[in-house]
């Protein structure tokens, strides 16, 4: 167990990573205060009062915070915002919740980042491991803190999704394999609009790494190798890539992923591999690699990808009505995702997207739109970005503001065997609570739609 630094924390956010701080540092014998500037769920207050933690709500009492330790800050709060400068011009010690968190655990953490993918690299890592046999738990950015998970139970290994804002917070935090995915731009309006300070905040992921240990990262992405070139990373460096034949690490080759470590050395069929796109080839790599480290057999490895299934708003599968298959890809925020999905695409594509523009560049969509896109159908409260991106590219465009209206517009202009896919490069505020909300209303009406149409189809025969 990693020695720990202060006797008091304050924590900011009553979220899921807050809550589990809140629990864990109360656990550890530290005194405890959380702080939410909205209102706290009464389930949450009342476990809060359970344990004898003091908290507030609607509001932070700067006075009260300063006289605590150390801030624990949910990832989800700016620095820009007025209590983080009145902590910072304090000079208070803020971090994150995983920060804090694996100071209390003696696992190997395997910490996994990247613009795009994270989330299904993360639980196909976790997926590959656990089928194997092994006692490893998973948190971080995919839902669960890792100190609700500290609490739960000991592992030999923990799998962690990893943000940039949560990185931002790490400092002593050491990975035993870290991996980083790619870096495109995102959440630019939290790095001053500047993609150098995002890619600097994703590298921070083998801060602290010595040379017994492991980063695992993608050769194929300009802005790593870049950072990499300038980046003293003092550990142990495996590639993995779909453009180049690598003697050390995982490298397409033809219609096969090649596997050459120290410990291992095969390959796996293309067609073995039960996700979506190009891009999910990465995410096999990525996690394999991971996998063979641990000691994972090869017929381990095999068995875990047939029966892993991904996270939902992925790439995932819906329905088909009339020969016309619907693919929610609502998770897919971003300009890459989009990309990724498109050319992951094997058939002519109805193309839904739209929302709140994040300072998108369609540009290099472009070849692919034109190639793969025969109508696009804006789905957002404000499309004018979306008009002027790709007026003079595709012909048949439609503007809709509620999922229903979408879904029929997209199903009278499809033809039997097309593709509709849900690929909003957007985020989802304008209509949605969240990317989830938005995937799983998109699933609701298509779902509806389906009934509907199986029971006229009944009524006809």
């Amino acid at each position: 167990m990693k020695d720990k630094k202060h006797d008091s924390v304050a924590i900011l956010g009553s979220g899921e990573s807050g809550m589990g701080a809140a629990l864990l540092a109360n656990a550890k014998g530290l005194s405890v205060f959380l702080s939410d500037s909205g209102a706290i769920d009464d389930n949450k207050k009342q476990r809060l009062t359970e344990n004898n933690i003091p908290f507030e709500e609607n509001g932070h009492s700067i006075d009260e915070l300063l006289k605590y330790d150390e801030i624990i800050k949910s990832p989800g709060i700016p620095e820009k915002v007025a209590v983080i400068k009145a902590l910072r011009a304090a000079d208070k010690y803020i971090i994150s919740e995983i920060e804090f968190a694996s100071r209390y655990t003696n696992a190997k953490l395997v910490a996994i980042t990247g613009s795009n993918g994270k989330t299904t690299t993360t639980l196909l890592t976790y997926h590959l491991l656990k089928s194997a046999g092994l006692n490893v738990g998973m948190a971080g950015n995919i839902g669960n803190s890792l100190a609700s998970l500290i609490l739960e139970a000991d592992y030999d290994i923990i799998v962690l999704e990893l943000s940039s804002f949560q990185l931002d917070g790490m400092y002593e935090f050491k990975a035993d394999t870290s991996l980083l995915l790619n870096i495109t731009p995102d959440h630019l309006d939290r790095y001053n609009y500047d993609i150098n300070q995002y890619a600097d905040s994703k590298l921070r992921i083998t801060q602290n790494q010595e040379a017994n240990e492991q980063f695992i990262f993608n050769i194929d992405d300009k802005l790593i190798e870049e950072k990499m070139a300038n980046t003293d990373i003092g550990t142990q460096k495996t590639g993995f890539s779909l453009r180049s034949v690598i003697g050390s690490g995982a490298c397409q080759m033809g219609r096969k992923l090649s596997f050459h470590t120290e410990k291992m050395d095969f390959s796996i069929p293309i067609r073995e591999i039960p996700l979506i796109g190009k891009h999910n080839l990465y995410n096999t790599m990525a996690a394999v690699l991971v996998a063979i480290k641990y000691g994972v057999k090869k017929s381990q490895i095999l068995a875990g990808l047939k029966s892993f299934k991904n996270a939902p708003h992925r790439l995932e599968y819906v329905g088909t009505i009339d020969g016309v298959t619907f693919i929610n890809d609502s998770k897919a925020t971003n300009v890459d995702s989009v990309y990724y999905a498109l050319e992951g695409m094997d058939r002519n594509v109805i193309w839904i997207a739209g929302g709140v523009n994040k300072g998108n560049d369609y540009s290099v969509l472009k070849d692919l739109v034109n190639e793969k896109v025969s109508a696009l159908v804006c789905l957002g409260t404000d499309n004018k970005h979306l008009l002027d991106a790709f007026c003079d590219d595709i012909e048949i465009i439609h503007v809709t503001h509620n999922m229903s209206e979408c879904i029929d517009t997209a199903l009278k202009i499809a033809n039997p065997g097309d593709v509709v896919l849900l690929s909003p490069a957007c985020a989802s505020f304008d209509l949605f609570n969240n990317y989830e909300h938005r995937g799983d209303e998109f699933k609701r009406v298509v779902l509806d739609l389906k009934k509907k149409f199986k029971s006229v189809k009944t009524l006809v025969i």
